[in-house]
């Protein structure tokens, strides 16, 4: 009897996530005035299209989608090339100074990072980066990194001291063991904190709203609160079409790394 109600939770769970994607579809395909039914319908009666070109015709979703993409990539790649040695700095050097750096990593994720805003939008402005999409890649990097640091040391604690040993005695010093010996081996967690940095950059909206203000260097979470009108009225059809096909490059990311975010969640777990 185990089995079956194992895979009765299982199906109610993915039942619990696809809802909104699902219903988002549906929404997107749906006319003004079914919409606007009281009695609401999982299927449209008579799909439409035109939500889509709607979107696409209001406001510049593929602009806005190119600029989300770069932040995001670029979020992603600094946070790995900065946890990475940092990491590795506080999970080999084991000192007061690490066990102080780790806990503060852990206490600075208590406070909310609508405290750190004003400090930010500070400091951008006297650097000249205010409404700058290198001034929102830096405030993404500053709150995905505190937890890259403590994902990634994890990572690193779990290889073997014995390989940098070996590899010192061949002549190999504290970098090249870094590149060569123990960065192959964090592949997983890499992997797996760069679509946690990807993911929490290209759905960041607070930051994006403080720090750019020119419609012309805004972000796609920017650009779908446009669908709402100065009055409160939200063009539900366009938006449906438009936060649909905000989560496409998401889902695509997601699935193209899947097995190596599978293996590392789960490496991770066991070992950390």
């Amino acid at each position: 009897m185990r089995r079956p109600l194992q895979y009765l939770a299982l199906l109610g769970y993915v039942v619990f996530l696809a809802f909104p994607m699902v219903w988002l579809l549906s929404t997107a395909l749906k006319t003004s005035r079914e919409m606007a039914s009281l009695v609401p319908t999982w299927i449209p009666r008579h799909p439409i299209l035109s939500n889509f070109a709607d979107a696409f015709g209001e406001q510049d979703l593929v602009g806005s989608a190119l600029r989300s993409l770069a932040v995001a990539v670029a979020c992603s790649v600094l946070t790995i090339v900065l946890a990475l040695p940092a990491s590795y700095a506080m999970a080999r050097y084991r000192s007061l100074v690490s066990r102080f750096a780790v806990g503060w990593v852990l206490v600075s994720q208590v406070f909310p990072f609508i405290l750190i805003i004003i400090p930010l939008f500070m400091v951008l402005r006297s650097l000249g980066l205010v409404n700058t999409l290198p001034g929102l890649t830096i405030v993404h990097v500053t709150f995905v990194l505190p937890f890259a640091l403590w994902m990634l040391q994890g990572y690193v604690r779990a290889v073997p001291r014995e390989l940098e040993e070996a590899a010192a005695v061949d002549g190999a010093g504290r970098i090249r063991s870094l590149v060569k010996i123990v960065a192959p081996l964090l592949a997983p967690g890499v992997v797996a904190t760069a679509l946690f940095a990807f993911i929490s950059s290209w759905n960041e909206f607070l930051f994006a709203l403080v720090v750019l203000k020119d419609p012309d260097v805004a972000t796609l979470p920017l650009t779908l609160v446009k669908f709402t009108g100065a009055e409160g009225v939200v063009r539900l059809g366009p938006l449906a079409a438009a936060s649909l096909l905000a989560t496409i490059p998401s889902l695509v990311f997601f699935a193209i790394i899947q097995r190596r975010l599978r293996s590392g969640l789960m490496a991770g777990a066991v070992k950390g």
